[in-house]
């Protein structure tokens, strides 16, 4: 969502989208698209053109949601440092391991 808030009301292409996400799959990316738009959170926009087109926008219900969204952006960057020392601590202790001695 945050290349699309990012895009101002302007439409995004699938393929920006996509190099915009590091390790996302075409795949994966169609099938959260689909979702959001099911949601009535995106709207997509097919070209019949060679080669062809896709942009998807933010519907009004999904622009509205951008305020709640960058709370939580907030907070994640607020607190992913000590998200990483905690997952960092998980690992060490074996994960799963260490949930079988509990």
């Amino acid at each position: 969502m945050s290349h699309l808030a990012a895009a101002n009301g302007r439409p995004v292409r699938f393929s920006t989208l996509k190099n915009g996400i590091e390790g996302i799959t075409q795949r994966m990316l169609t099938l959260t698209l689909r979702n959001l738009e099911r949601d009535g959170l995106l709207a997509r926009r097919y070209f019949a053109e060679t080669p062809p087109r896709v942009e998807y926008e933010l519907t009004e219900i999904g622009s509205s949601m951008l305020p709640a969204l960058e709370g939580f952006t907030s907070w994640i960057r607020d607190n992913w440092p000590r998200i990483d020392e905690c997952r960092r601590a998980y690992d060490v202790r074996g994960g799963e391991t260490a949930e079988a001695g509990r």
